[in-house]
């Protein structure tokens, strides 16, 4: 069996949140900045895959960049965004959206 024919988890993931944008018809810009947005959250916790994950983790991924990273809020309103779409449109697996708040 050839190793190199079987595609990484995270990049399977990444072809379905790159679908998933295309059926919503969000613009390509979107796209680039959602499965960015998925990737650093995935590195961040290890290469976790999001499925194992939930809103206690999105949470530290968004305190991360409010408090380490020091990002702007309209960086933390789009990293949560990306993070949503993950969750409820991809992962069938929706966060508590009304508990996470932005620093």
């Amino acid at each position: 069996m050839d190793i190199t024919a079987t595609p990484k988890p995270a990049l399977r993931l990444l072809t379905l949140v790159r679908a998933t944008i295309r059926r919503l018809r969000l613009s390509r810009r979107t796209e680039q900045a959602y499965v960015a947005w998925v990737r650093r959250y995935v590195r961040f916790h290890q290469l976790r895959h999001p499925a194992a994950m939930g809103e206690a983790e999105v949470i530290a991924f968004l305190t991360h960049l409010a408090v380490e990273r020091r990002v702007a809020r309209s960086t933390q309103i789009q990293a949560l965004s990306a993070l949503q779409l993950l969750y409820r449109e991809v992962l069938h697996q929706p966060i508590g959206e009304a508990r996470i708040r932005l620093h």
